[in-house]
């Protein structure tokens, strides 16, 4: 029978198999867990086969959420869906990324007497959301936008858009000739 001591020392050797390995293959050093978590096999288990869909799993899923094909959830993510989350086709959505369709601020202040609120979040195709911003509960984003690392997106997002900051405006465009990408960032005021 394994002591607790030979537990400890068995997981330890599997962490440093898996860690060495993802280093040597990609170059890099994971939290434990992603090193032997099959993002694609989470994809499908999530969101159903066949879409190549990557999930990392430190990404929180809750909730009725839609991904399309060929989308990237990356680590250390959520994804909540209680008041219903729908996303696109080609998406990508960085570390620390929050996507949050419902909030509990005037069940707070009220101290419990205020319901919590509701309310879905919709992303178009074709869209990059920057590491660490957040999408707020009723948002709809359309196709072809960059969302700015760290912006807070409280109102909607134009087709081709471009928004960043607190709360998150639309600080440029995107235009697509072919396959080439231009980002036009508006001047600065």
């Amino acid at each position: 029978m394994n002591t607790p001591q030979d537990l400890e020392q068995q997981l330890v050797n599997l962490m440093t198999k898996f860690r060495d390995e993802t280093r040597e293959k990609y170059n890099r050093v994971n939290p434990f867990v992603e090193d032997f978590t099959d993002w694609k096999e989470r994809g499908e288990f999530l969101f159903g086969s066949g879409k190549n869909i990557t999930v990392y799993n430190t990404c929180t899923v809750a909730g009725d959420v839609e991904v399309g094909e060929q989308s990237w959830i990356g680590p250390y993510t959520a994804l909540d869906g209680t008041g219903g989350l729908k996303m696109g086709k080609y998406c990508t959505v960085c570390a620390g990324v929050n996507i949050i369709s419902h909030d509990t601020v005037r069940w707070t202040l009220s101290g419990g007497k205020s319901p919590y609120e509701y309310a879905p979040i919709t992303i178009g195709d074709y869209c990059f959301i920057g590491t660490g911003a957040m999408i707020t509960k009723g948002v709809t984003i359309g196709s072809h936008c960059l969302i700015g690392a760290g912006a807070i997106v409280t109102s909607d997002v134009a087709d081709y858009s471009i928004v960043g900051g607190v709360p998150a405006k639309r600080i440029g465009t995107v235009e697509l000739e072919g396959n080439a990408v231009s980002l036009n960032y508006h001047p600065a005021h």
